[in-house]
Order: C-alpha cells, then sequence, then structure tokens
C-alpha cells in the first residue's frame, strides 16, 4: 500500500443478505478461546467467505490453507441463522488495535445489528475452566444476556488486548455489544472452555445449535493444532523489534 492509502480496509468478497445479524468476533486471545469456538461456528453454520480485514499494521506473514493463499484476518456470513464471524490466523500486534476498531465501526458495523466478543481469563482451578460471565455496552444488551443466563460480571474489571479496543469502540459508537467471558487453562489451549462458551452463553444468546461433541472428542488434536500455529508465529517474530506500543496490554481479561 502507498503511504496514501488508508492503514486498514475491508475487502468485500460477497454480499450479505441477511436480519439483523449478530458479529462473533473470534480473534487469539487467552486460552484461543475465541479462535477454537468461533471456528466451530464457522464451519457447522457453513459460514460463507464475506470478506477481508487488510491492514499494513498486521503481521507480514501469509497465511494459507489446504494449498491456496489466503487473508490474515478474514469475515465470514450467512443468513440463517443471521450470523457473521470475525477470524484471524495469528494473535495481532498492539499497533494494529486502533485501526482495526474503526475499520470494524465504520465497514462493518452497519451490516450487523450488535457484536459478541468473547475474552479468556485465567482459571484459578480446575474446577472454574469453563465459567462464563458476561457484560455489556447498552441496557438492552444487559437485559438480553440476563435472559439468556449469562451472570453480570461482578465487580470492576479490564478487557484488554484487541478485544478490550474492539469493545471500547463500539461503546463509543454506541454499537451494541457484548463481551463473554470465560474461564480457561492459563498455560494451554482450551477447547473445553470453548465448548462452554458456546454451550452455556452463544447458544442461548444468539439462537442456533452447534454440534460440540468434537471439541471434546478432538482436545488433544485441536490444542496441538493451535500450538503448532502459535510456535510457528513466535518463531517468525523472535528476534523482531518491538515497542510498547506493539504488546498487548496485560490486564485482567484478554
Amino acid at each position: 500500500m502507498s503511504d496514501t492509502q488508508p492503514s486498514v480496509r475491508f475487502d468485500r468478497v460477497t454480499e450479505l443478505d441477511a436480519d439483523a445479524p449478530t458479529l462473533i468476533e473470534g480473534l487469539p486471545g487467552h486460552g484461543l478461546v475465541a479462535a477454537i469456538a468461533t471456528d466451530v461456528i464457522t464451519r457447522q453454520l457453513a459460514l460463507e467467505h464475506h470478506g477481508n480485514i487488510v491492514s499494513r499494521d498486521f503481521p507480514p506473514v501469509t497465511s494459507f490453507k489446504d494449498g491456496r493463499v489466503r487473508d490474515l484476518v478474514r469475515v465470514y456470513a450467512g443468513d440463517d441463522p443471521a450470523v457473521l464471524t470475525l477470524q484471524s490466523d495469528v494473535a495481532l500486534p498492539g499497533s494494529s488495535f486502533r485501526a482495526l476498531s474503526r475499520c470494524i465501526h465504520d465497514d462493518l458495523a452497519r451490516e450487523f445489528e450488535r457484536a459478541v466478543f468473547l475474552a479468556g481469563a485465567p482459571a484459578e482451578s480446575e474446577a472454574q475452566i469453563g465459567d462464563v460471565v458476561g457484560i455489556g455496552t447498552t441496557e438492552a444488551i444487559e437485559s438480553q444476556l440476563r435472559d439468556a443466563g449469562i451472570e453480570p460480571a461482578a465487580g470492576p474489571g479490564l478487557v484488554g488486548g484487541i478485544t478490550g479496543a474492539l469493545v471500547s469502540e463500539c461503546n463509543h459508537e454506541r454499537v451494541p455489544a457484548a463481551v463473554l467471558i470465560v474461564k480457561a487453562n492459563p498455560y494451554l489451549p482450551d477447547p473445553a472452555a470453548a465448548r462452554s462458551v458456546i454451550e452455556n452463553a452463544l447458544e442461548p444468546l444468539v439462537d442456533f445449535d452447534i454440534d460440540t461433541t468434537e471439541l471434546e472428542a478432538q482436545a488433544d488434536q485441536i490444542r496441538n493444532e493451535m500450538e503448532q500455529i502459535a510456535q510457528h508465529y513466535r518463531q517468525m517474530t523472535e528476534g523482531a523489534e518491538s515497542d510498547a506500543d506493539e504488546r498487548p496490554v496485560t490486564t485482567m481479561y484478554q
């Protein structure tokens, strides 16, 4: 991209004809809960590739699947149920947070009625894994969370990383949004936590039905695949220069 071009843009590849869809964010974070859950949802609902978010602030790597190059950050969509998913193949650097947030608002917000963000939080015990609480940006979203049986997060807290940046943008721009905070393994990718957030929060909130048995039956395989992706990214970025603006904010939930 030249310097006269915007640092981020949404390249639409299909048109969306859905009634009041929900955007589900699945960017890599703690326990890779969001990434695992959203991948299952995208595949089981047979969502179509709707577009790509392209930015010079994203890592300079090429993603591919089954021998075909694809963009790092992609949006998938379907109309029955009306759902969009946002996915990335790697964790995004802090330098991209603001641009991505503006792109979601300026180019995508007109296409969805509300956004649901997924944030992993370190579980302090095995028994806590899979516990889900929620927060909302509006009274209407808070009511929807209660109707879905999702307990509100107690006390003060912080949501950091890319999820925190996106939620903050939604809040400032009056885009209805919910955050589902799920307790996950503090050290490893956690398919069990992903299964819990789908069954106990996303299904009643978004009103769809997802078969999560693969997350139990293939937990080790999923964990190994996610670990390999994370390891490849760490190897590529090893020794790369970074500054404070490029590091994700260390906070309670990411």
